[in-house]
């Protein structure tokens, strides 16, 4: 007898609940008297009308795989890191200081100055990481204050100390030296997209394949048999900060020197700002896994990059079009929301 071949119960789950996310979605569309099919098919042409606008579409999907990167490394250790949006602010400030204001070699530059957001982010993530090891403090309680701090820090920065002189709204842009080359001239997409998926596939290489990240995985999944086994839980938690604030620097990097045309930061913070919570609806969507943290960017980049096609196509409001998303969102978020609280509740 042969053997049927059968979808991935994950993959069935995903296509269930994109479905029902697009079903809702077209119910609120139709009760403010929009034309689903028409705001679909605009948000489809928009997203992948073109092999520019799918390169677009992953312009908008590089940051969020390394913000998703943040959080999901933390549920794997059993945290709820949701600092990645501080975490990112340092790391475009970083990124910008090295990029915009010290002249270096072609090549050098732009590592040297990728290297330095990375670590802005894991120093900023080292603060409620140290809070929680040495005095037991909630990560989301210190995460939460430490994205504000880092908001009103780097706007500081970026204003008074790295503004451009002949713009006051923004940075000194990063200097051609420190910029990653641009894959295109219809899009914004940049060779950091490779950098990003090259770090997201090192910490799942990292994570399956070798003892300390079993070890990190084993702390979230099984606190007692880990403390059993001999596994230092500080140091767990330490190391999936770590991980997550060098993937959220990286974030902030990509979006000064791998993101045309400004290749600064903005007085506002306004091209990084929201990328650091976006990348946790990210993670949950590919189930806190670095690989599906990668594809459900994908997604994401598609609703960001079509959705303002739907509304100078089929005239949806830019409100709704952001609420339409959080639909979308939510409804692919809700299947590992209950799977992650299912397991707390068993412990």
């Amino acid at each position: 007898m042969r053997a049927r071949w059968r979808l991935p119960r994950p993959l069935i789950e995903a296509l269930a609940t994109i479905a029902v996310g697009l079903i809702a979605g077209a119910l609120l569309m139709g009760a403010f008297g929009y034309n689903p099919v028409r705001a679909y098919q605009a948000l489809f042409v928009g997203a992948f009308g073109t092999p520019a606008d799918v390169l677009e579409t992953l312009a908008f999907a590089t940051p969020l795989m390394l913000t998703a990167l943040t959080f999901s490394v933390g549920v794997r250790a059993g945290l709820f890191n949701i600092g990645a949006e501080g975490q990112m602010y340092l790391g475009a400030i970083g990124t910008t200081l090295v990029a915009g204001m010290i002249p270096l070699p072609p090549g050098i530059h732009v590592a040297v100055a990728t290297a330095t957001g990375m670590l802005f982010g894991a120093a900023w993530a080292m603060i409620p990481a140290l809070l929680k090891v040495w005095r037991g403090v909630h990560e989301v309680i210190s995460t939460i204050m430490a994205n504000w701090i880092a908001f009103h820090l780097s706007t500081y920065l970026a204003i008074n100390f790295l503004g451009d002189p002949t713009r006051a709204d923004r940075t000194v842009p990063a200097l051609p030296t420190a910029r990653y080359p641009v894959l295109t001239e219809d899009a914004t997409l940049s060779a950091v997209i490779f950098v990003a998926v090259a770090f997201c596939a090192a910490i799942y290489l990292y994570l399956w394949g070798t003892r300390a990240g079993y070890e990190l995985r084993l702390g979230g999944e099984n606190p007692e048999a880990a403390r059993y086994a001999g596994v230092n839980a500080n140091r767990v938690m330490l190391l999936s900060f770590v991980i997550g604030g060098l993937a959220a620097g990286l974030a902030g990097a990509s979006q000064i020197i791998g993101r045309p045309p400004a290749w600064s930061l903005y007085a506002t913070l306004g091209n990084v700002s929201t990328l650091g919570f976006d990348g946790i609806g990210v993670a949950l969507v590919g189930r806190n896994h670095p690989l599906g943290g990668i594809l459900a960017a994908f997604l994401f980049g598609a609703l960001a990059h079509g959705g303002r096609l739907m509304e100078y196509q089929a005239g949806v409001l830019s409100e709704l079009v952001r609420a339409l998303n959080g639909i979308i969102v939510i409804t692919l978020a809700v299947p590992e929301v209950w799977a992650m609280l299912r397991r707390r509740w068993i412990r």
